[in-house]
């Protein structure tokens, strides 16, 4: 039997060990799991400028919109120019006008008349859609050149529209380059931001010609945009429009980016629907009609060929796992200054007239070379520089900047119903 052990028997440096083994353990530090710091945004949250009253139309002299952009100093010489602000404080207006109200909240028997106008005129936009139908391409997903008869019919009509709403024809010419260019390239065929966001311009010049006054934003925002976002999916499905760069810029929809911005908006206390309520069926169905952010999502999924957001559109997927619809709004708007109005391959396609006018210093097309967007083959051929590399737009190849030409994914679903594919999984052929 093992018998107890005198420690007072024990040589000095057993016991001086013992008790040093002791001090080092009650020495260490406690263990505690580290906490990272959340994440910073560098970029600040874009505030909203003050929308300036508009100056008398009779200081105005109209002239055809140019592009202004055409070398990055200009892009920087913009972002420090009055227009540059203008633009934000409409834009943002705008979304805030929308601000925790559904689409509905709109009385459509109480709009103001020029609102009521601006609906019958894209209605009757609309209503040229069969009068220009697309031509057979052999089942090809690429841009249908009929496209361009729907343009020209559009360009035709213009004038009495804007007479209707009270636009001056001297006044016209500026103001409709807008609108013509809100529904596509026509050389290209392709649509993106760049053309939403002349949309926007439009209304900003009629705003700036004190026909949309702010008591008219909300009504803009609620109807008459999702009016239009309505009208464009016709056309993207009708004519196959290409998207415009093939690198996504956004990650949230081939074509649009505004409506997430006034989604997240209309969304910003709402009791119930959280960001992550885009994972869920029912609420998009159910909601979807009412909220902008939900229809995008919801228009987004049914023309993709893999069902869920984690693979087709992994932003999305991404920005659904925010705390709440304050921090996605705060997003959107720092995508809109950075990713649109801060990038070049955007930009440069920007027109300037009178109404949102350029800045001195900016270049002028007839100054560098190149002829109106208008007038150039596919393309373009306007020098631009991204990332420390300065390049021109070839007539027969595309700038890596702008990305290269690729069949949309409305047009893969259109064919695939064509085919009687019905809603299985759909492969899209780059043909």
């Amino acid at each position: 039997m093992p018998t107890a052990i005198d420690a007072s028997a024990l040589p000095s440096h057993v016991k001086s060990a013992s008790i040093d083994k002791s001090s080092i353990r009650s020495s260490l530090p406690r263990l505690t799991p580290r906490r990272k710091p959340p994440a910073q945004n560098p970029l600040p949250v874009p505030v909203t400028p003050p929308l300036p009253p508009p100056s008398d139309s009779s200081t105005y002299v109209y002239h055809e919109p140019t592009r202004r952009i055409l070398t990055s100093r200009d892009h920087e010489v913009f972002q420090a120019t009055s227009t540059y602000n203008l633009i934000l404080s409409f834009v943002f207006s705008l979304s805030e006008a929308a601000a925790d109200k559904r689409i509905s909240s709109i009385d459509l028997e109480d709009v103001p008349d020029v609102i009521q106008r601006i609906s019958s005129m894209l209605s009757s936009v609309e209503e040229t859609l069969p009068r220009c139908p697309p031509a057979d391409q052999g089942g090809s997903r690429f841009g249908n050149p009929a496209f361009r008869d729907f343009l020209d019919t559009i360009s035709f009509q213009s004038p009495s529209w804007h007479s209707i709403l009270g636009v001056s024809p001297s006044a016209a010419s500026e103001v409709s380059t807008y609108l013509h260019n809100s529904f596509g390239n026509r050389t290209r065929i392709d649509y993106g931001s760049g053309h939403e966001l002349n949309f926007l311009i439009w209304l900003l010049c009629l705003n700036r010609l004190s026909l949309l006054p702010p008591s008219t934003f909300p009504a803009i925002t609620l109807f008459i945009f999702p009016r239009y976002i309505q009208l464009m999916r016709k056309i993207q499905s009708t004519y196959y429009l290409e998207p415009a760069g093939s690198h996504g810029v956004w990650g949230l929809d081939d074509y649009h980016f505004l409506p997430f911005l006034f989604g997240a908006s209309q969304l910003l206390h709402h009791p119930y629907i959280r960001p992550l309520s885009i994972h869920n069926d029912l609420v998009l169905e159910e909601e979807g009609d009412e909220y902008m952010y939900l229809s995008m999502v919801r228009e987004t999924m049914a023309s993709k060929s893999v069902k869920g957001l984690k693979w087709t559109q992994p932003m999305l997927d991404d920005i659904s796992g925010a705390k709440n619809w304050e921090k996605v709004e705060q997003g959107m708007r720092r995508m809109f200054v950075k990713e649109v109005l801060g990038k070049l391959p955007v930009m440069q396609h920007f027109l300037f007239g009178s109404l949102v006018p350029a800045a001195e210093g900016m270049s002028r097309e007839e100054e560098v070379g190149v002829r109106p967007e208008a007038e150039e083959k596919e393309g373009g051929q306007v020098m631009v520089e991204e990332g420390g590399v300065r390049h021109v737009h070839r007539d027969d190849a595309w700038g890596d900047c702008c990305g290269i030409k690729i069949p949309s994914t409305v047009a893969a679903a259109q064919e695939a119903k064509k085919k009687g594919e019905g809603e299985g999984f759909r492969r899209i052929p780059f043909d």
